[in-house]
């Protein structure tokens, strides 16, 4: 059985918000005078901590009189435990507390009450160039990031020539990191914290900073590190196709809370699913509706196999997608389409009304373009939708952000207490069963 090599137990944080000091030092000692004699504070501002209030701490958990009007809570009663070789993945929100935690377990910051247990080394990548000093140069910060970690020069130079191919540095590695672009921070930065074999790595969203091919490597590498060395590694991402990929077990963060810790996949879903408001129909009105070289969008919706709006479907029926605009003048050939992707950004199909028009030329009046979906199509789950037009020969060109979003149930597979089958499309194939006959194969004919 591996042994746990994070625990966390009842952890919890609280910051200070606005201006720690006045700015002025007689400011600062007349507000300690005013503080060991238990007056109030004279620099807070009337309308300092709106919004947040000691029924904020009381509700969440702990001792209202453990906030003042200026601070709140950013953990509050957190508790999980990490496997050695274990792939965590953490999600949540802006503002949910997912950097916090993570400094807390690398040791920047020191957490209001509770308990960590570390066991091994840590190597973290929070923020672009954390932990390297600006006037060294790469090869000089390698160095010294190493002796952080407490290994010797020997280990040190026997690892630095694997360290600069992966960071893709040759060139640069000589000169001083202040002069770095934020991608070669981080290309450098990951490069160090992954080959200098700690027991721990954390990563932070420093990632998105790289390029697309350069994250694609460090998911690699990640994977890499834990599966054949047995390393942990922590993972924070907004990208949820990377954690649901890498991580084995992912845990959601809402309001400084642990509210879901579960399978990545089931994780990713549930996150996304909470702010996905489901909605079979939008419309637009005046100046508001989307709008390009005499096309005007006004209403796109979602219509089930009985002819009725729905934002939840059904994997064994057909559907359609409705698209209404209003042209102000002919246009001979335009297209009307759409794009279908998953909540954590999948493409799934696109498509448009090209060679199917009953008119070759749209007169300037108000129409309706209709997909039909058949069914047996899109497997269980949230898909969202944009719409677009176009026009090949002409100017224009219209594409709108994703504005429905849909959920596709499978009742049969409800039904008989099956798995979700993975994957985006779900067909209904067919399927023979014949019997073979003799005792050879024997080639089709």
């Amino acid at each position: 059985m591996s042994r746990t090599v994070i625990q966390v137990e009842n952890l919890w944080k609280k910051y200070r918000l606005g201006v720690i000091s006045t700015g002025r030092l007689a400011h600062d000692l007349n507000r300690w005078w005013h503080k060991i004699r238990g007056r109030p504070d004279p620099y807070l501002p009337v309308s300092h901590g709106a919004g947040y209030s000691q029924t904020d701490a009381k509700n969440a958990g702990g001792n209202g009189d453990d906030l003042s009007s200026d601070e709140i809570w950013a953990l509050r009663d957190v508790s999980f435990d990490v496997k050695q070789g274990e792939v965590l993945g953490i999600i949540g929100r802006n503002g949910a507390g997912k950097s916090t935690l993570l400094k807390i377990l690398s040791r920047v910051t020191a957490p209001t009450r509770g308990l960590v247990r570390v066991k091994g080394r840590i190597a973290s990548l929070l923020e672009v160039g954390t932990g390297f000093h600006p006037d060294l140069t790469g090869r000089e910060n390698i160095f010294l990031n190493g002796a952080i970690l407490g290994m010797s020069k020997a280990e040190i130079r026997s690892k630095l020539d694997e360290i600069v191919a992966f960071a893709e540095l040759e060139k640069f590695i000589d000169t001083p990191v202040k002069r770095y672009s934020s991608g070669m921070y981080v290309r450098l930065a990951f490069a160090v914290a992954a080959h200098l074999e700690p027991e721990i790595l954390i990563v932070d969203e420093v990632l998105a900073v790289g390029d697309a091919q350069f994250q694609k490597k460090c998911l690699g590498k990640m994977s890499e590190v834990s599966r054949e060395h047995g390393r942990t590694v922590l993972f924070v991402s907004h990208n949820m196709a990377a954690v649901r990929s890498l991580c084995a077990r992912t845990v959601v963060l809402e309001q400084g809370r642990i509210i879901h810790d579960g399978p990545s996949a089931e994780m990713v879903q549930i996150y996304l699913e909470r702010d996905a408001g489901a909605q079979a129909v939008v419309e637009w009105s005046g100046l508001n509706a989307p709008r390009a070289d005499g096309l005007i969008m006004r209403r796109v919706y979602i219509l089930n196999d009985e002819g009725k709006l729905s934002a939840t479907l059904n994997h064994d029926r057909p559907f359609q997608v409705c698209i209404e605009y209003e042209l102000s003048r002919p246009m001979p050939d335009l297209q009307i389409g759409f794009f279908i992707q998953t909540l954590d950004g999948v493409g799934v199909c696109g498509s448009n009304d090209v060679g199917v028009a009953t008119v070759e030329t749209r007169m300037a009046r108000r129409y309706v373009s209709r997909c039909h979906f058949p069914a047996y199509v899109l497997n269980e789950g949230h898909y969202q939708v944009q719409v677009g037009a176009d026009s090949p020969h002409g100017s224009l060109e219209l594409l709108t952000p994703f504005c429905l979003t849909f959920f596709v149930q499978d009742l049969e597979r409800h039904g008989h207490g099956k798995h979700r089958l993975p994957g985006i499309i779900r067909p209904r194939l067919q399927w023979n069963i014949e019997e073979c006959a003799g005792d050879f194969f024997q080639s089709p004919k």
